[in-house]
């Protein structure tokens, strides 16, 4: 029995020497910050930023409440120091080599090491890694950071250009954001609270290494079929050794959490970086699916490098393999623009996401998993990560990879010009460079596009109205140089197997509709442009990867930042919290048209909310009807970065509004959808699964406000696989009348073949303020327990868009905003950890017919 120990031990000793060549230190805590020469130190929290510590103790207000945020704008116009004392020991002093690494400074940094300045940061989208050893001591070292304001240290760039840029979303009279390689959001959006942060907003570690570390391990999939899965294992050692070395570098794979089928290969390591390829063959790859239509298998592959006997490095990626591309080819209608995933068309359905937070550090691991939740919870498959927030944090993209949500990735840069000298684009290069090898193995990535609407902006936003000839010429030929040539050539040698587009929209603009028909296209027809919501089935583009409608959060949001003297649609508060150019004017202008005028501003609240809900679902299910023609809506945007007035379907708190409940119903795999065309109504099975769903009953119900149904109609259907059709079509006039049109619906319904109600459409004929909503109570019983209340709701007559409401934020709801039928019982279930039983918290309903 010793020996078979002693064996154990003898087999087990490589691995055990192994851990001894690399250690790292978290150096995240025990930092201090001071504005600069004023010598107040505070400590910080990291990551972090200097604004959210200075709320934190109190120095600021909440810049959220009221008008705050005004008090908190002169933090950007100074300078501020960080510092810090860590403890190296004398073992670790005997390692090769030591490396600082600094995963995002925000942005304009001088890092100093006991007394030796080793970085200058200029980029907050990337890492810098800094080697150390010869600077370290044993005992205390210290730390110091200085941050320099990007206000005041770009005013120069200002004042020798001559010109303002056209950024109009950058909330200043100076337009500086421009200048600064630094999430352009931070200096206000259309829908975003200006706070131009500074600080260490990623982690700091200090690691230590012996004779090499794999600096980077890209596993590209140079082809992925049914039959056979192609890699190239692409491995980049740094060899910290002062002479060449031999050693075998070898790549396992196999399924999550298992390893095996190792391929070696001996190399010499050379000083410095040494790039090495290793080729292999899976047959029958379990293949990475997107949500719906299959598994979203992970594979693990693991990189050791062994010298003298010794692992002295190992690094594992985990990833998808999959095949993923945009189709964009001549068709008798203009030209195609769709993603093929593993050779199979795809209808994108899901939101714009914008940084969840404006501060970004604050997004963290629970953050990710509440987005994602909510992203799976509305039946999305595809997410776009737009150009004027951040290249997202390594948890967002592992939860698209395990939850089969693709990923639209925009490089950092929206809705202006940009600089384009050379020193400029040196620097944006580097960032290019670190975030498609930070995120190239990602399985949920699908594409990279090089910006948000700068392109548009050139050619249609006016600025030739307002800037010279060649000032505009200069801002075409440097588009030409970051996203035809600088970008595009990035994207292929460093990823080689995702399409990249110069920009979105692609080649179109919402007032040119006429271009729709060979691009993507942000559809602003309906809000900027005023559109009626049934106008845009009319209209529709190939792909929609913008479009929109604001609405207020509900009350509850509203209470937390304004009293009740600020509870009108001009007042100085909500004026802060709507930063449109055109907003709360526009809401009620569109209100008019289709509600009754509501009694006081919560209806209004209320109204606002409905009319955004239902009027995005009908421009949602006409995109989805109208496949394959248009196989794409994207729309704009899920998220909140603060409690504002925006085109969010969930506001900052987590609140899902009426339209994320509409996106849930209208974007579901198997959904039903109707559309109301000359005379007849269309009835449409829309499926996004890869089998045929047959032997469905449709069932179609004529319903009068007050008195129930009056008419029903059954037909048996099938779902085609991957499709959109006609299954069954009514002549208007066999369902009601004219003149009972006004208070009359239809409630369609699909179900299995075991009864199963798999979606449910209703139709109503007119608008509200055509309707003749019948008065009626909607009763209510509610069963309290700790975590969860069920409410049953009845109504004798129709209560149209039931809105059941607690003062909680955040509570889920499994379902709201419902259109309640004369007779009808409904139950809903709200969860939060918040609810108690014996609190009884008050739950309250409100429906169209009482606001007017």
């Amino acid at each position: 029995m010793r020996k078979f120990i002693s064996l154990l031990f003898l087999l087990a000793m490589p691995f055990i020497l192994s851990a001894q060549q690399v250690e790292t230190l978290s150096l995240n805590d025990g930092w201090e910050f001071s504005q600069m020469n004023k010598n107040q130190w505070h400590s910080a929290e990291i990551p972090g930023s200097v604004q959210r510590d200075l709320i934190r103790h109190n120095v600021l207000p909440d810049p959220f409440y009221g008008t705050n945020e005004e008090k908190v704008q002169w933090v950007e116009d100074e300078n501020w120091d960080f510092r810090k004392t860590f403890t190296v020991t004398a073992n670790q002093l005997k390692y090769d080599d030591a490396q600082l690494f600094f995963e995002g400074l925000d942005t304009h940094a001088d890092v100093f090491l006991n007394g030796s300045r080793i970085l200058r940061s200029e980029n907050m989208f990337m890492g810098y890694k800094v080697p150390v050893k010869q600077l370290l001591k044993e005992g205390e070292n210290h730390l110091y950071i200085r941050f320099y304001s990007p206000v005041q240290l770009m005013m120069p760039a200002r004042e020798t250009f001559g010109y303002d840029y056209p950024a109009g979303n950058d909330h200043r009279k100076e337009k500086l954001s421009i200048y600064n390689r630094k999430a352009p959001y931070h200096f206000g959006w259309d829908w975003g609270i200006r706070i131009v942060q500074m600080g260490i907003w990623k982690p700091v570690t200090l690691s230590f290494y012996n004779k090499a570390y794999i600096d980077d391990f890209y596993v590209k999939q140079t082809s992925v079929t049914e039959q056979s899965a192609k890699i190239d294992n692409q491995i980049e050692i740094y060899s910290v050794a002062n002479k060449p070395i031999e050693a075998v570098i070898t790549v396992e794979y196999g399924l999550q959490g298992s390893t095996g089928n190792p391929v070696s290969k001996n190399t010499t390591l050379h000083p410095g970086k040494n790039k090495i390829s290793i080729p292999l063959d899976i047959n029958q790859p379990k293949r990475w699916m997107p949500v719906y239509w299959g598994e979203q298998h992970l594979y693990d592959f693991t990189v050791k490098v062994v010298s003298d006997n010794r692992e002295i490095a190992e690094k594992t990626v985990r990833t998808g393999l999959r095949s993923v591309r945009l189709v964009q080819e001549p068709d008798e209608h203009g030209k195609s623009f769709y993603f093929e995933v593993n050779g199979i068309p795809i209808f994108a359905k899901g939101s714009n996401y914008i940084p969840g937070e404006i501060f970004t550090s604050q997004q963290d691991t629970g953050f990710y998993e509440r987005l994602f939740d909510n992203i799976t919870a509305a039946n999305m498959n595809f997410v776009r990560v737009w150009g004027g927030g951040i290249y997202e944090n390594e948890e967002f993209y592992r939860q698209a990879d395990e939850r089969g949500i693709l990923v639209w990735q925009d490089f950092i840069f929206g809705c202006v010009p940009y600089p384009s000298d050379d020193i400029f684009l040196a620097n944006v290069q580097k960032e290019v460079i670190y975030n498609i090898k930070r995120l190239r193995n990602h399985a949920s990535l699908a594409f990279w596009c090089g910006n948000n609407e700068i392109e548009e902006g050139l050619n249609h936003w006016g600025w030739q109205k307002e800037y010279p000839a060649e000032v505009m010429d200069a801002w075409f030929k440097g588009y030409d140089k970051t996203f035809r040539e600088l970008i595009p050539g990035l994207v292929n040698e460093l990823d080689g197997t995702r399409s990249y587009i110069h920009g979105s929209p692609y080649n179109s603009n919402w007032g040119n509709p006429e271009k729709f028909a060979a691009s993507d296209a942000h559809d602003w027809g309906l809000w900027y442009g005023h559109l009626p919501f049934e106008g845009m089935a009319d209209r529709l583009p190939r792909f929609a990867s913008e479009f929109g409608f604001q609405s207020f959060p509900e009350m509850k949001v509203i209470r937390s930042f304004a009293p009740e003297d600020q509870w009108s649609l001009e007042s100085e508060v909500m004026t802060v919290h709507q930063k449109a150019s055109t907003g709360n004017s526009l809401i009620k202008k569109y209100m008019d048209m289709y509600y009754p005028e509501p009694a006081n501003f919560e209806d209004f609240v209320y109204i606002g909310l409905v009319m955004q809900g239902n009027g995005m679902e009908e421009s949602v299910e006409a995109m989805r009807r109208g496949r394959p023609y248009c196989m794409g809506a994207l729309y704009w945007q899920i998220n909140d970065d603060w409690p504002v007035v925006s085109w969010s379907s969930i506001d900052y708190y987590n609140n899902w509004k009426a339209q994320h409940y509409r996106m849930r119903d209208v974007l579901a795999p198997l959904a039903l959808g109707v559309e109301s065309k000359d005379g007849k109504l269309n009835y449409y099975t829309m499926s996004d699964y890869l089998q045929d769903h047959n032997d469905l009953k449709l069932t179609v119900q004529v319903i009068d406000f007050s008195t129930g149904k009056r008419k029903e109609f059954t037909e048996r259907v099938n779902a085609k696989a991957n499709d959109s059709r006609i299954v069954k079509t009514f002549n208007i006039s066999e369902l009601a009348s004219e003149a009972e049109k006004t208070h009359t619906m239809i409630h369609a319904f699909l179900s299995d073949s075991k009864g199963n109600v798999i979606s449910s459409k209703d139709h109503f004929f007119y608008w509200p303020n055509k309707l003749e909503l019948p008065e009626t109570e909607v009763t209510t019983n509610v069963q309290y327990r700790d975590g969860e209340y069920r409410v049953t709701l009845s109504s004798k007559k129709l209560a149209k868009d039931v809105f059941v409401e607690i003062p909680i934020q955040g509570a889920r709801f499994s379902d709201n905003f419902i259109d309640l039928l004369p007779g009808e019982k409904r139950t809903i279930t709200i969860t939060s950890p918040e609810l108690k039983a014996a609190n009884k918290t008050p739950v309250t309903v409100k429906h169209i017919r009482e606001t007017y």
